[in-house]
């Protein structure tokens, strides 16, 4: 079975089981702050461990400012052997400019010892449109330009101009279930075959009315790595405990 088979089978077996937490209202936030971790051991033949740590933040002061940022960790071995360490982080400011259409400026960063990045940094600034804004779906799309700076170890760092497209989606299932699913891509102008590109999928089903059990998987794939020895494509699939603050 593939492991994209394998996470649909999870997620469709999380969706159908979970249990119903009765909720009031909940009253606007000004700040969101969800935490996760996740931890995997297998033993006997292999000893693998692989653990993933992440924190998605928003801040809302009910205006039309709007600061998120998330991150993720994901670190694994096998018998003692380092076989992924992966980190990414980004920063976003939103501002709306209708009820719909907004603009924004926003920093990533990538750190993915594997695909041979000591560090990718892409500041960017554009304009995003919200498709669905309801509290069942949530979806919008966006595009930014901007710069990017890459170093790959044995090489100095490059340079160039850079153009970015997103698409995010959040569709609550019930009151317990929630599906998200994003895509990111970012060009380099000097050579539009050097792209980043990034795909998510994930469920979060309510354990609690604060925790859930999260499970995504994660598909990054880089079109021109910096040697040819370096695989193109990873896939991830994690599993984390989230709570929510």
């Amino acid at each position: 079975m593939s492991i994209r088979c394998l996470v649909v089978a999870l997620l469709v077996s999380i969706a159908s089981v979970t249990p119903s937490f009765a909720q009031a209202p909940a009253e606007p936030k000004i700040w969101t702050v969800q935490l996760s971790a996740g931890l995997a051991l297998t033993s006997g033949n292999t000893d693998t461990s692989t653990v993933n740590a992440a924190y998605d933040l928003v801040y809302n002061p009910q205006t039309k400012n709007v600061v998120k940022s998330d991150a993720l960790l994901l670190r694994g071995k096998t018998e003692g052997e380092l076989i992924a360490n992966r980190i990414g982080f980004n920063v976003r400011d939103e501002y709306s400019l209708t009820p719909r259409t907004f603009v924004f400026g926003q920093n990533a960063f990538l750190k993915d010892e594997f695909k041979q990045i000591d560090y990718l940094l892409a500041p960017t600034g554009g304009v995003g449109y919200k498709l669905f804004d309801t509290m069942a779906t949530k979806l919008s799309v966006d595009g930014s330009a901007g710069v990017v700076w890459e170093k790959n170890p044995g090489f100095d760092v490059s340079s160039s101009g850079a153009i970015a497209l997103g698409e995010k989606l959040n569709q609550t299932l019930t009151k317990t279930t929630t599906v998200t699913q994003s895509i990111a891509a970012l060009w380099k102008t000097k050579n539009f075959d050097d792209a980043l590109y990034t795909f998510g999928v994930g469920v979060a089903a309510a354990m609690s009315t604060k925790t859930q059990l999260k499970i995504e998987l994660l598909d990054t794939y880089k079109n021109l790595p910096p040697l040819p020895t370096v695989q193109k494509n990873d896939v991830a699939l994690l599993m984390a405990i989230v709570y929510k603050m």
